[in-house]
Parts: structure tokens; C-alpha cells; sequence
């Protein structure tokens, strides 16, 4: 009975046997090429770790046979397939290279045993068999064309040495927005030195490189850009290599050049370190000098190969299918049914290994994966970010730490500071002995403000002229001139001056915030004065209020005239002693109204007055009127007397763009030029249409010649209006015409990409709010000599002096008013004269000298009367009886 239940166990036992889905042994195939010794024994290791681990593959042990062939021999690898294929593997790793890859390929393809790949490959169909763990090229694409959108790069240059280079960075090449920027692409010639081509690039003004060589020879083309002087601080260099945190690079982590790349290696993962220590154990190098080996993509790749076949294998254990690996012959072409399950599960699952999740799409590629963003730094690569498909490039670096590490690179270093003579901003000091040398030889606002900044960043610099004395222009070749060719070239590392924030320039270089703000407005010299009139004194007034004037003058002198006689209280008695006289006399003849109104007029008064009631309305009403008029008169008569108006011919930009007597211009290859030929303004592109045709040219090679031309020719000149005000300040015959044309800023620029740009905004900021800034430009804007009065300034003044030119008609009407009372007076002589006989006719010119010897003489204030003598008796026989009065005339007369 006992014998019974013991074959009765050892049955049970056979049946669980026989129903188990994998064998105990396992037998995995590699491939791997000379050179690739590294990769297997990682691949060895990561076998190793499998085995030890009780969650995979509890009851089957994995078994390597490795094979060992050319690089690059399709031939050999054909051969070593088929002798894997004939020792019954479940799958084969491997080989790297794409030639024998491809052979491998075919033939497991045929046989229907999964092909596990960890290289980069450009196709774009997986196939049925395959397995590839690297990321998927267009994935990867993606995230560089990310990260140079990111730095906002505006020109770079692709440097690479395999053909391969350019299918990986296609994604970058065809995104619109990197069309529009300015990209160089250069191929290393295989076998040869970089330096030249580096050099090349260089001298073409691009400062941002994305390398993409080999990952051994990533220091190789450093060391040569180094040593072309193509490595400070305002290089970029991105690398493509994964690899980048396997490269020795202390001989660059303190230069200060950008260098950065891609990680996919996690070391954050679970398994990372442990795999270090049995990585560490088979592979000596781990520990060179004191220095941590990191993982390389292959080898953390071929780790999570080995895990992902494990654990497919797991779970396809865990369906109880029973799973026999047998030995395939090539020449049989009987395929392995297992195959496709296997490959199947090896897509559909996901593990977290040591290049992070390791996950398939739909079509098989490993397109969902993290790349981290590693910089490096004084302290050696850091991890500055990351990558993800689906947020795409996330900076967490430290922004305070790199502004730190900035701050500390620039103490006790010396920058080149290139600079425009232009004053206020930098003059050249006068030196009669020739003792000035260095940065004592300028002075101004903007070397003062240099100054200020290098006190507060505590670094050193050295100033020197600009070669071509320009600011900086683009041609239509691209190429720049000025200071911002200077910095592009490496030959200045900041560009002060009073040189404009321009979206053109901010494309070539960086700029600071502005530490002035500004506009365009137009110098002008000093209008002539306005010639008074002769009879300016009669300008308060229109001409049409003066004949009105006079029009209400005549015409209420007339009413008056009709109402003083229509009323019968006008109509007086002239012999009071007569109470019954015979007639009625009225006062107001008519002129006697009209030097009534004019007296009115002229506020004297007359000896007149009115006694009605109805000619006192009349007269109040005029005296109103009067007052009114005269009141206005008199008050608009001191503005037009005692304030000098100027004729300016022009008024704004307007008024200049409709003529053409006056010729206007700027400063060529400067931000004004600019300004005007971009603008879409219609009054500023008539300008420049006026300015780029006119001959002779209307630019001007400097500002000092620019107002030169002010001064001496009928010219305008449009440019900054700080600097306008310089110049106000000091040339009394120059104004300021018109406002502001735009808005815009002065700034300090540096190198695309200059680590000290920040900072150096930082060190305006300071000043501004400390009041630093307002402070130098009082000091160097304000006049140190005697100003220029308010009258130089504007060519007028609330109370100046009147001269004769002023009031030089009130004296010719004075003339004319006494010599017109001159000619009435000798009209009035001849005329009272003519009715008047004297004794002794004497005639009318005798007569007109006696009484004009009589006046001259002023013998009294009486004189004899003049009676007319009578050749006859009037008709009642009585003589004519003179008056009392006349000494000569005899009283007693008698009848003759």
C-alpha cells in the first residue's frame, strides 16, 4: 500500500513537471564585435542579475552563449547566427553595427526568434521580430529641436561627422520656426583635425554649435575648439551624444563655455547602484584614479534588455503554456512557434529599468522615455532638467545658484569694453602732456556709468575705441559692422555707449536693460527773429476788427449826431441873459459829435456833454464799447510789443516731410537709419524715400558732423533726443524741434548668450533706484559753463526790451498827425485870411511870416484884431465901429 502512494506521488509530481510552461535552462544568444568587450560584460552581468533575483524567473535559470565576430562583417555574422540558431536559443542580442544587425535581422525574421537590439536605427517600420530598446529616432529628434527652441538660440551651426547625424537632427531641420533663424551645417571631414572647420564656423559669427560625433571623440572636438579660441564663455555646444556624463571634462568646466547634452541613463533608479557594485566587480575600470566610471547608454541598455526578456518570459510562464526551446536549423527553415508570443509580450509590457520606463507604442518603438538635461559647471555636470514627449523640455536648474556662479566668474576678471566717441557719453580727455594712458585717457556718462557697474560686480575692464567707428549696421550680405561686429568676433565682451536697443541688433547680440530711455526728434538751428512791422502796434488787432472799429466809430458819431438833434433837451438857450430868445442853439454839430465819439475812443474826454437822456444812453453804450476794445487793446498790445516771435519754418516731422528747401538726415549705420527705412509709417517712409535719394547724401558719418551741418547749412538732423539736449545746453543757436518720433532705450551689449548679461542689468537696476543714473546724467548733461538764457534758449522773453522797430510806427503817425495839423493850420491862415482885410494890403506870403514870426517870437498870449476895411458906408450910414480891445485902433473915431 505504501508503494502505492509513493508512485502514486512521483506521478503527481512528473504531471507538474510536464505541465510547466519554461524549461529550467534558458539559453540566450549574443553577438557582440570587436571592440564591444565592454557591452559583454555588462551583458554577462546583467545575466548574472537575473538569475539572483527570485521574482524573475523563479524556476529557470538563464544561460549565455555568446559569439564573438568583425566589425562590420555581415558575412561572419550570417555564419554565427546560424550556429546560435543550431544550439536552440530563445533569443539573440545584438551585434551594434547596422550591417550585421541587418543579417542577424533577416534570419530571425525567417525563424521566428525575437532579435533584441539596443542601438540607434533610422528605419522607419520595425520588424515583425525585433526588438529595439534605443530611443526612436524621431522621439529623439523632437527633444533636441526642443531644447534649441528653448535656448532661443537665433543663429547656431550643426557640426557632424557621420552621415547618420543628419537623419537625427531632421526634426530640428524641418520645424518652421528654425527655418527663419540663421542655421550653418558643416561636415567633419573623417580622419582629419576639426580645428579648421571649427574656425571656419567661427569666423562666420556663430557662437552655438550642436556637435554630433562619436561619444570618444567628444573631447577630441573640444580640445580643438579650445585651442582655436572657440571656447569662453559665450560658446553654446550642445552635444547629441547620450553619453556626454561618460566623457572626462575637466579641462572645460572652468572656462565657463555652455556645454550641454542628454542623459538617458536614470541614476535615480532602484537597481542603479546595485548594478554599480556587480558592475564594479567584473568590470575594473569602475574606480579610475578616485573618479566614479558612469554607466554608458549601451550598458544600462543592455541591462534592461536582459530584464525585459526576463519578464515577458515571467509572464508568459504564468498563462501555464508549456514553452519548449529547441534547436533550429538554417537550412530546415522550420520556424520557432514561440517567437511572435515572446516578442508580443516583450512589447506589450513595461519594467522601470536603468534608462528609466521602458515602454513601446503601438508601432513597436520605444517612443515614451525621460531624457535629463545635464550641464556643465564649475563642479562638473549637473542635471539641469529634464525631457518628456508629452511636456517637452522642463528647466529645474537653480537660477540663483548660476546667477551666483556668474557673480563669482566675473570678480578680478578683466572685460573688454569697446566704446563710440560721442559726447556726453565717451570723450576722449584732452592730454597736452601725454602722461594719460588706459581707461584714463576717456571720460563721460557712459564710461562713468562702466565704472559704477565694475565697483559693484567687482570686475576689471579695459576700454578701447571701435575700429570703424560705427555703431553696428547689418548689410544685406548679413554681415555686421561697429561695436556689434566687435562683439561677434570675440574682440570686446561689452559695448557701451549711446547705442539703441533695436530688434535687428538683439538678433546678433544681447542686450541690458536700457539704463536711458529715449526717443528720435530732430535738431534744428535757431529760427531768425520776426522783423517787426512798421505798424505792429496796430497787430493786436485784425484789420477786419479795425474797420469795424472805425465802421462803429462813424456810425455812432452819426446816430448821435440824428438823436441829439431829434431830442429837444439837446436844443439849448446860448444867451442865458435872454430868458425869450429868438433861437436855440445845439452843441453837437456833426463835429463836434465826431470829437465828442473820438475822445471817447481815446479815453481824453471832451468839453462836451450830454443832457438828454436818450444821447447819455448813447454816449454809456459807446463809453462800454470802449472800454471794452481799448482794454483788450491795451493788454494784447504789451504781449505783441515786448514778446519776440520766432518764424521757425518747421514745426514737427510733418512739416519737414512736405518740403523740400530743407534737408534733413542721420547718422548712417545707426539705429535712426534704421528706423526710418523699416518704419511703415507713411510720413516716415515719404522721409526716407527723401533722404536715400538726395544728392548729395543727407547720412553723416558722425553726430559732430551732423550739427556741424546744422549749423552752417539749411539742414535738419534727426537723432537722439538726449543727446539733442546735450547739445541744446551748450549751442545757443540750436534748438529742438517737434517731439518724440518713437520710444526706445540705450543699453550695454554683449555677446549672444553672455552669462553676464543678467548680472550686469542686475548692477542698472541698482544704480537706477539708488539715483545714481539720474545723478551722472545731471553731471554731464548740465552746462558747466555760464547757461544759455531763457532767451537763447527759446528766442524770446516775457519782458524784452523795446526798440525802435517796435514802436517806430507810433512815431511816423505822430509825425504825420502834426504835419497834417500843420497843413490844416496854414489852411485855416489862408482861409480866415482871404475874408479879412487889412488897411495896408499887404500880400498872402507877408502875411503868413508875420503871423509865423508872431508865433515863433511867443511875444504874449493877446493880440490886436484884424477888422476887415470897408470901401463904403454900410446902408444906415453909420461907420463900421471897431471892437475894444486893439491898441493901434483910435477910439474916439467920428463920423467922416
Amino acid at each position: 500500500m505504501e508503494v502505492q502512494y509513493i508512485f502514486m506521488f512521483w506521478g503527481f509530481l512528473y504531471q507538474i513537471k510536464l505541465c510547466q510552461g519554461l524549461p529550467e535552462l534558458i539559453r540566450v544568444g549574443a553577438m557582440f564585435e570587436s571592440g564591444d568587450e565592454v557591452l559583454q560584460t555588462a551583458f554577462s552581468t546583467a545575466i548574472d542579475r537575473v538569475n539572483s533575483d527570485s521574482a524573475i524567473l523563479s524556476n529557470s535559470q538563464l544561460s549565455a552563449s555568446v559569439e564573438q565576430l568583425g566589425h562590420q562583417d555581415s558575412f561572419q555574422a550570417s555564419r554565427k547566427v546560424c550556429d546560435l540558431l543550431s544550439k536552440g536559443v530563445a533569443a539573440i542580442f545584438g551585434p551594434q553595427s547596422e550591417e550585421s544587425s541587418s543579417t542577424v535581422q533577416s534570419f530571425c525574421d525567417a525563424m521566428h526568434v525575437p532579435h533584441v537590439e539596443i542601438r540607434w536605427d533610422f528605419r522607419a517600420q520595425v520588424e515583425n521580430h525585433s526588438v529595439n530598446l534605443f530611443p526612436h529616432t524621431t522621439s529623439l529628434g523632437r527633444a533636441y529641436r526642443d531644447y534649441i527652441k528653448e535656448k532661443n538660440w537665433k543663429s547656431f551651426a550643426i557640426m557632424y561627422e557621420e552621415n547618420e547625424a543628419l537623419v537625427r537632427l531632421q526634426e530640428l531641420l524641418k520645424d518652421p520656426s528654425i527655418r527663419e533663424r540663421r542655421v550653418l551645417v558643416k561636415q567633419f571631414v573623417q580622419g582629419k583635425e576639426y580645428r579648421k572647420s571649427i574656425k571656419e564656423i567661427g569666423r562666420a559669427g556663430i557662437k552655438n554649435f550642436i556637435i554630433d560625433v562619436p561619444t570618444e571623440k567628444i573631447q577630441m572636438v573640444l580640445k580643438h575648439a579650445q585651442q582655436v579660441d572657440m571656447m569662453s564663455e559665450y560658446h553654446n555646444y550642445f552635444l547629441t551624444s547620450l553619453d556626454l556624463h561618460t566623457v572626462d571634462l575637466e579641462d572645460f568646466q572652468y572656462g565657463g563655455t555652455n556645454i550641454t547634452g542628454f542623459r538617458l541613463v536614470d541614476e535615480k533608479a532602484r537597481e542603479y547602484f546595485d548594478f554599480l557594485r556587480s558592475w564594479k566587480t567584473e568590470y575594473d575600470d569602475f574606480d579610475n584614479g578616485g573618479k566614479k566610471t558612469a554607466l554608458n547608454t549601451d550598458v544600462a541598455l543592455i541591462y534592461d534588455a536582459v530584464k525585459l526578456f526576463s519578464t515577458a518570459l515571467h509572464d508568459l510562464d504564468g498563462t501555464s503554456r508549456k514553452i519548449d526551446i529547441r534547436k533550429i536549423s538554417c537550412q530546415a527553415e522550420q520556424p520557432w512557434p514561440h517567437g511572435n508570443s515572446i516578442v508580443n509580450y516583450m512589447r506589450m509590457i513595461n519594467i522601470n529599468g536603468l534608462t528609466g520606463n521602458v515602454k513601446f507604442d503601438q508601432y513597436g518603438f520605444r517612443s515614451d522615455f525621460n531624457l535629463k538635461i545635464l550641464q556643465l559647471g564649475q563642479e562638473g555636470l549637473k542635471e539641469v532638467g529634464e525631457w518628456t514627449p508629452h511636456v517637452g523640455i522642463n528647466m529645474t536648474g537653480n537660477y540663483s545658484k548660476a546667477y551666483q556662479e556668474a557673480i563669482q566668474s566675473l570678480k578680478n576678471k578683466t572685460l573688454v569694453v569697446t566704446t563710440l566717441l560721442n559726447a556726453p557719453y565717451s570723450i576722449l580727455k584732452k592730454d597736452d602732456n601725454g602722461v594719460l594712458v588706459g581707461n584714463n585717457r576717456y571720460e563721460g556718462y557712459c564710461i562713468d556709468l562702466i565704472h559704477e557697474i565694475s565697483k559693484i560686480l567687482e570686475f576689471k575692464y579695459m576700454i578701447k575705441e571701435v575700429e570703424d567707428k560705427t555703431y553696428g549696421k547689418r548689410n544685406e550680405h548679413g554681415e555686421w559692422n561697429g561695436m556689434i561686429r566687435e562683439l561677434i568676433d570675440g574682440k570686446a565682451d561689452l559695448a557701451i555707449g549711446d547705442l539703441t536697443i533695436t530688434y535687428e541688433r538683439e538678433e546678433a547680440v544681447d542686450f541690458t536693460m536700457p539704463f536711458m530711455n529715449l526717443g528720435i526728434s530732430i535738431l534744428f538751428k535757431k529760427p531768425t527773429k520776426k522783423v517787426p512791422k512798421l505798424f505792429s502796434f496796430l497787430s493786436p488787432l485784425s484789420l477786419e476788427v479795425w474797420v469795424y472799429m472805425v465802421t462803429a466809430f462813424l456810425g455812432v458819431s452819426i446816430f448821435l449826431f440824428i438823436v441829439a438833434r431829434f431830442s429837444p433837451y439837446e436844443w439849448t438857450n446860448p444867451h442865458p441873459c435872454d430868458p425869450n430868445p429868438d433861437t436855440l442853439e445845439n452843441q453837437f454839430s456833426l463835429l463836434n459829435t465826431l470829437w465828442f465819439t473820438i475822445g471817447c475812443l481815446m479815453q481824453q474826454g471832451s468839453e462836451l456833454t450830454p443832457k438828454a437822456m436818450s444821447t447819455r444812453v448813447v454816449a454809456g453804450i459807446w463809453w462800454f464799447f470802449t472800454l471794452i476794445m481799448v482794454s483788450s487793446y491795451t493788454a494784447n498790445l504789451a504781449a505783441f510789443l515786448t514778446v519776440e516771435r520766432l518764424v521757425s519754418p518747421i514745426e514737427n516731422a510733418e512739416d519737414l516731410a512736405k518740403q523740400t528747401t530743407i534737408q534733413y538726415g542721420c547718422v548712417q549705420s545707426g539705429s535712426t537709419q534704421a528706423f526710418f527705412k523699416e518704419s511703415n509709417i507713411p510720413t516716415y517712409k515719404r522721409m526716407w524715400s527723401f533722404m536715400e535719394s538726395a544728392r548729395p547724401s543727407v547720412f553723416v558719418e558722425s553726430t559732430e558732423k551732423g550739427v556741424e551741418r546744422v549749423r552752417n547749412e539749411n539742414y535738419a538732423f534727426l537723432m537722439e533726443s538726449t543727446t539733442i539736449e546735450y547739445l541744446v545746453e551748450r549751442k545757443c543757436d540750436l534748438i529742438q524741434v517737434g517731439g518724440l518720433l518713437d520710444s526706445k532705450g540705450f543699453g550695454i551689449a554683449t555677446p549672444s548668450g553672455s552669462p553676464y548679461r543678467t548680472a550686469l542689468s542686475s548692477a542698472i537696476l541698482k544704480l537706477q533706484e539708488s539715483g545714481a543714473l539720474h545723478m551722472l546724467k545731471q553731471r554731464w548733461w548740465k552746462r558747466k559753463g555760464p547757461p544759455c538764457t531763457q532767451e537763447e534758449k527759446t528766442g524770446s522773453g516775457s519782458a524784452s526790451e523795446l526798440g525802435l522797430d517796435n514802436v517806430g510806427g507810433v512815431f511816423v503817425v505822430l509825425m504825420a498827425g502834426l504835419g497834417f495839423a500843420c497843413i490844416i493850420s496854414v489852411c485855416e491862415f489862408i482861409w480866415r485870411s482871404r475874408k479879412v482885410a487889412v488897411e495896408e494890403r499887404e500880400p498872402l506870403c507877408v502875411e503868413l511870416c508875420n503871423e509865423l514870426k508872431f508865433a515863433i517870437t511867443c511875444g504874449g498870449s493877446t493880440k490886436p484884431v484884424k477888422k476887415a476895411r470897408e470901401d463904403h458906408q454900410p446902408e444906415n450910414g453909420l461907420p463900421f465901429m471897431p471892437l475894444a480891445g486893439f491898441d493901434n485902433v483910435d477910439s474916439k473915431a467920428t463920423v467922416s
